[in-house]
């Protein structure tokens, strides 16, 4: 009998789950742009597993974990009064002696997400802050969840220190602006930085307040420049010179947090497929 030729047969590549981690930076109300990065992803089936947040990022991320998708972010946006974040938001927008509490940011919060704690969230969330005594940065996994994020989004100066378990916290911005180490050590097998940061050279410090936030901004490069090399993709809204202290362009920054992120979602798309592949 003659040989039979046998053409061998190529194996498909099986496709692995993966764990999606979610990095949000800070940059006060340039944190908006979070929310349209959200939505971009949404739109296109990608759905983080994971969710850290430093500073606003906390914010964005601990309303998102709290199930919360981009439209109904957005719609919390638009719809937010000031006067709910009060003492979050007086500092921006006119010359204040003395250190605010920040309790308006951490009771608007809890008020959303109905006082829900972090461990019981839908979607696993962490706030990064950093430790006053020791400078060491820490991730907030359990508790309060307003808590956690005024802790993360008490900028020195400003706000005071937030008191937890005996430890003094301020922002979280101060060891880690766009908390990438922290996503993998929660779990995430690929992970998308969202760096919010303003360029020191596009501001103008004209008070007390845009100086600290210069100081962050030109802090943060140097620590932003070490930790997104982890990230595995880095979207960067386009915002311009939008301040911190400009809530009244909320819907121009969500506008550029989905147009970056469409503008990467080819190579997100292929580096998934990679990385499910591997």
């Amino acid at each position: 009998m003659p040989p039979v030729a046998v053409v061998p047969t190529v194996q498909p590549k099986i496709s692995k789950p993966i764990k999606i981690g979610l990095a949000l930076g800070g940059g006060a109300a340039r944190g908006f742009a979070h929310i349209g990065v959200i939505k971009a992803l949404e739109s296109q089936g990608i759905v983080p597993d994971i969710v850290v947040g430093t500073s606003a990022g906390s914010v964005v991320g601990a309303l998102y974990a709290a199930g919360n998708n981009g439209f109904a972010l957005q719609k919390i946006a638009l719809q937010m009064d000031e006067a709910a974040i009060s003492d979050w938001s007086i500092p921006f927008f006119a010359k204040v002696s003395g250190v605010l509490k920040g309790e308006a940011i951490q009771n608007y919060v809890n008020k959303t997400i109905h006082n829900v704690p972090i461990e019981k969230l839908k979607i696993p969330f962490g706030a990064v802050a950093t430790d006053l005594n020791t400078g060491a940065p820490i991730l907030f996994r359990r508790g309060n969840t307003g808590i956690a994020v005024r802790a993360s989004s008490a900028v020195p100066g400003v706000f005071q220190s937030v008191n937890v378990g005996g430890h003094q916290y301020v922002d979280g911005g101060l060891v880690s602006p766009v908390p990438v180490r922290f996503a993998h050590e929660m779990g995430a097998d690929f992970v998308i930085a969202v760096n919010i940061s303003a360029s020191p050279e596009a501001q103008a410090a004209s008070s007390s307040v845009d100086v600290l936030l210069q100081t962050f901004a030109i802090m943060g490069q140097s620590i932003n420049s070490y930790e997104l090399q982890d990230a595995d993709i880095v979207i960067r809204p386009e915002l311009g010179a939008m301040k911190g202290n400009d809530f009244a362009a909320r819907n121009t920054a969500i506008l550029a947090g989905e147009q970056a992120t469409m503008a990467q979602m080819a190579i997100i798309k292929r580096k998934l497929k990679e990385r499910r592949e591997e």
